[in-house]
């Protein structure tokens, strides 16, 4: 009874994502199925070499925010590494303490009044952070957005989640993770098989 109630629950929350979990993926999400699945033909690593100004001032501002971080929450933040689940992987921008995970975003004035306005992270980034705390399995996540051109009291925002609170989320992620894989299927099979057409 409690496991059929339970199998119930769940197509009832697949029935409720189903709009998100189900729309076609995007042109991003199809050329990088096309890269694993020619990956894993092959057994060679594509390299990835795209860069933007945005990436390149994230890389050089993201110590920066790092630092004002750790004065702010009086904390310590150690390089976040590489986690792996099986298919999928993330790589935080830092560790806090055993619990803690830390993502950095340095964006432009516009970007930052934004966020400081609406007083929560950046959508662009939500699944991001919460794929961050599924794969690492900590227990919260400080989404940190950091502008340099801002006034001093405002150059860093933080805003955490919580594990706890993302376990809807967490389903959705497992469910398009499924969907993705199949994509990544049928490509190996258009690649293998020779067969192109629409």
């Amino acid at each position: 009874m409690a496991r059929a109630s339970r199998r119930q629950a769940y197509k009832l929350k697949v029935r409720r994502y189903n709009v998100q979990l189900w729309k076609a993926f995007g042109e991003p999400a199809k050329k990088y199925a096309v890269n694993i699945a020619i990956e894993q033909i092959t057994g060679k690593a594509i390299p990835s070499e795209y860069s933007n100004d945005h990436m390149v001032r994230g890389h050089e501002q993201e110590p920066i925010a790092r630092m004002m971080y750790e004065e702010e929450t009086f904390s310590e933040v150690d390089e976040g590494g590489f986690f792996t689940s099986e298919f999928v992987g993330c790589s935080p921008d830092g560790l806090v303490g055993h619990n803690g995970l830390i993502e950095i975003k340095s964006v432009i004035a516009s970007t930052q009044f934004a966020t400081v306005k609406r007083q929560a992270l950046d959508p662009a980034y939500k699944w991001q952070c919460v794929g961050n705390l599924k794969f690492t399995g900590r227990d919260w996540i400080d989404f940190v957005s950091y502008c340099s051109e801002f006034p001093e009291d405002n150059q860093l925002f933080i805003h955490r989640l919580k594990k706890e609170d993302q376990q809807n989320e967490f389903e959705m992620i497992d469910l398009r993770i499924v969907e993705f894989k199949k994509l990544v299927e049928e490509t190996k099979n258009t690649i293998l098989t020779n067969n192109y057409s629409v």
